[in-house]
This record gives structure tokens, sequence and C-alpha cells, in this order.
């Protein structure tokens, strides 16, 4: 039976809903500080890039629901703060880097939102290129029978080689050629490119109860997500984009923490997909996109 749409939308959540708690805890910090733009109305034409930590996939009201786009999401919320003559949000939950240039369903292809007149392009992509449909499922599954040890860590890492690392190696020809891409449709934008949000603590430790992630494997796969990042701003450098750290301002607000503090949904989503930011989150998002303070939620700190 080929997935369903939501399934497909979801990218790393086609997983099963057990494995859902590593979606993406690969995805993390890189050193950049928030970028700042310009919001005298000078943007014209805004295109939004990126995967389903862009389009807000669980988020009401979903506005395309193939793609589990929402109407709350980082685009929409910066797009609403600058108020440019046009605004193109493209984003698609499940995008790799292959639907820049290819349909995904009935998402056109996403370069398809770029034009010589785009003066400002956000872009977030490059976790599901990672494949981490098979890690989601062995690291929750190895962490859910040995919760103290490191057996992901072990089962990716053995004979010296940590195959994670590969594949972020992998993925940045990727992000290159995306990049590359922006700037032959679009050569006078102004590209930025974003990192992940925290997803598990940033201090290395786990709430095993809500992810079944082994205590041993928390802080290996807490610096993968921050490599992964790392790579992303050093090609956003390579290339004269502006990488987004989304991470720095939502550390303390990762799915470990109660439902009024936390910008990312465990297991038991409440506001989004699981292992997905919320609402709370997108306005974080936001907010290191503009420059700004991110929002604290009610209760939060």
């Amino acid at each position: 039976m080929p997935p369903s749409p939501r399934t497909r939308r979801l990218g790393l959540a086609a997983a099963p809903v057990a494995a859902a708690a590593l979606v993406l805890p690969m995805l993390g910090a890189a050193p950049a500080s928030a970028v700042s733009v310009p919001t005298d109305g000078a943007v014209q034409e805004y295109a939004a890039l990126g995967d389903s930590f862009t389009s807000g996939v669980g988020i009401p009201d979903e506005v395309d629901a193939e793609c589990g786009r929402s109407d709350r999401n980082y685009p929409t919320l910066v797009s609403a703060d600058l108020s440019p003559g046009s605004f193109t949000d493209i984003s698609c939950g499940g995008a790799t880097t292959e639907h820049m240039t290819e349909p995904q369903g009935s998402n056109p292809p996403q370069f398809d939102a770029l034009g010589a007149g785009t003066d400002l392009v956000t872009l977030q992509v490059g976790g599901n290129d990672m494949g981490f449909a098979d890690i989601v499922t062995r690291c929750a599954f190895l962490g859910t029978f040995n919760p103290y040890g490191e057996p992901c860590k072990n089962s990716y890492t053995y004979g010296g080689t940590d195959r994670l690392q590969e594949r972020i190696a992998e993925t940045a020809p990727k992000i290159d050629g995306v990049l590359e891409g922006i700037a032959e449709r679009s050569p006078d934008a102004r590209v930025l490119l974003l990192g992940y949000p925290v997803i598990m603590p940033d201090d290395g430790s786990n709430c095993h109860s809500t992810v079944p992630i082994a205590a041993g494997d928390a802080p290996w796969l807490r610096d993968t997500q921050k490599s992964l990042n790392d790579m992303l701003a050093e090609r956003a450098q390579a290339h004269g984009a502006e990488y987004v750290d989304t991470y720095t301002g939502s550390i303390g607000h990762d799915l470990c923490k109660p439902q009024d503090v936390r910008w990312m949904e465990p297991l038991n989503a409440v506001d989004a997909a699981p292992v997905h930011p919320n609402a709370a989150g997108h306005e974080g998002m936001a907010g290191a996109v503009l420059g700004t303070a991110a929002p604290v939620p009610a209760g939060g700190a």
C-alpha cells in the first residue's frame, strides 16, 4: 500500500511512532548570529523553500494538507512582519534537496517559486537527505531495550567509522547544488539558510519515558546534530548565503520540557506533529530570521 499523504509529508516520521522520537535528533547547532532582515517594506519578492520543519506540519490551520503547510509557520510569520510585495511558501513535509528541482506529489519543484525578481529566499533542507527513517527506527528500537548504554552509537560507529558523519559529508554537495541553483534563478536574492532547532536536550540528557533514546546515545546524537548544522553554516558561507542559527535560541525548549515551555513536540504531540516544532517553535525561528528576540511561550522561560 502506498504511503498516505500525511505519512509522505512527515518524511522522517514515516518510521513507526515509537521510533519518531528520533526523527531529527541530528539537527541542531552551529555558531552563527541571528540575521537582521530589513523590516521597512524593502523586500519585493519573498520565497520560502524547505521541509517539514519549515512547512509547520500539524500546526492548525493547514493550508496544504499534502505538504502539511501551516498558516502559522515561520515563513508566514516572517512575511507578515516584512510585508513583501509577493510571498510564496512552497515548503513541503518530507522534502529533500531533490525536491528543489523535482515535484513532490502535488507540490511542484520548489525552485518554481524563484524568479529573477526574487530578492529574499529562506531555505531549510538537508535533514531528510541523511536518510533518517532507518536511524529513527534503529536508535529508538535499540534504546528501548538498552536504555543505559550507547547501542545506537555502537551500531553506527563499529569498525571506527561514524556513518552518520559520513552522511553529513555526503549531504554537503547537495546543499551546494541547491544554493547554486538559487543563485542561478534569483541572482539578486538574499539567501538565508536556516539550521534546525534543538530537539533533544542540549546538555546531552534524555527523557527515556518520552523518547526512547539510550542515555549513552543522547550526547552522541546531540553532537551529530550540531555537526549537521555546522556543515550547513559552512556551505552557506561558501556560497555567499547567510546562515540563521535557530538552535541557540531554542535551547531549553526541547521536547523533554513541559507543554508550556517546549518548542518541540514529543511523541504524544499536542500542538504539532510528533518531533516537530510547534507554533512557539516557529515563532522562535521567525525571530531568528528577523534578528529579533524569540518570543517566550506562556509559562516558559
